[in-house]
């Protein structure tokens, strides 16, 4: 099963499509309520309910999630209300749509639970009409929407806003210690669609801190991400040297970088990160060490590009 430990608990929705095509003297039975099994659709209904809870016990790459919330909905299919989901040919048959919703707050997407609950519903249909019906068919089951996770992530940003990173470390400056965090820092950006305007690796210095901030906040630098100087250790100066200059702060962002690295090792406490905005840019500092940075930006990415909206008076 492949590592989703990096994700966001995030709200996750999806929805799917499936159709039983029966024949119009089927569809009377149902409607007459002439069944030989008796109740079709709350039948369907609860098998779908089933087949999505046991969606991870049927594939094996399957996470187990919480299925916060689940709805099914059978129609008989009809040109006026299924041209959206269906072409011609098929609605110019006659069967019974199934429709699934389902909500999870997770770590990863419940797509796979719905359309598990709708194949199992059309599988629960297909049995309880067989003995009065030989030419059934199960087709069209596809996945409508959804959202939350990477789904959203267009919703953050329209156009790649320009980012710089600012590595503050002695000994790094010094060409004593290899630079890991910046980069580390430069990938994820860039994965995420962000371009990388500025790159500068400076000792903890807090003036030269201050004044290569400024001076990318003067060209409009939309983020900026410090790495390095957010510790305890006497030459930790990165924190003081932004406070120092922020116009306003934010600190919902450290707190979600601090609350997500707690999850993994109880030393995030530790971080005095902080961030805020001067102007139009907004500044985040990051720890210094490589999976720290890598933690603190999977909890913020890529909702963070948000605030850029925000910043220039376009609310949330």
């Amino acid at each position: 099963m492949r590592d989703i430990t990096h994700k966001q608990i995030s709200l996750r929705t999806a929805s799917a499509v499936g159709i039983v095509f029966c024949s119009p003297d089927t569809l009377t039975l149902i409607r007459d309520g002439r069944l030989p099994k008796g109740n079709l659709f709350d039948v369907a209904r609860a098998a779908g309910f089933l087949g999505a809870k046991a969606t991870p016990q049927l594939l094996p790459h399957c996470h187990p999630v919480s299925i916060d919330a689940m709805d099914m909905q059978f129609e008989f299919l009809q040109q006026e209300l299924h041209e959206k989901w269906f072409e011609p040919p098929i609605l110019a048959r006659t069967g019974i749509v199934i429709r699934g919703e389902a909500s999870s707050i997770g770590r990863t997407g419940i797509e796979m639970e719905v359309l598990t609950a709708v194949s199992v519903a059309a599988l629960e249909i297909y049995d309880m009409l067989k003995p009065v019906d030989t030419r059934l068919e199960i087709g069209g089951i596809r996945l409508l929407e959804k959202k939350g996770g990477k789904s959203d992530r267009e919703k953050y940003f329209t156009n790649p806003p320009a980012c710089a990173i600012l590595v503050c470390s002695d000994s790094t400056a010094a060409g004593k210690r290899e630079d890991k965090s910046g980069r580390q820092i430069r990938d994820m950006l860039e994965s995420a669609g962000a371009g990388i305007k500025h790159y500068a690796v400076l000792p903890d210095d807090p003036d030269l801190i201050r004044k290569t901030i400024l001076d990318w906040v003067n060209e409009d630098v939309a983020f900026i991400f410090t790495t390095g100087g957010t510790g305890l250790g006497p030459r930790d100066h990165t924190v003081e040297a932004v406070r120092g200059i922020l116009e306003r702060d934010a600190d919902g962002i450290t707190e979600a970088m601090r609350a997500y690295g707690q999850m993994r090792t109880p030393l995030a406490m530790m971080s005095r990160g902080v961030a805020g905005s001067i102007a139009q840019t907004l500044i985040v500092t990051l720890p210094g060490s490589s999976d720290g940075a890598r933690e603190s930006l999977e909890a913020l990415l890529p909702a963070l590009f948000h605030a850029r909206k925000m910043l220039k008076g376009g609310g949330h």
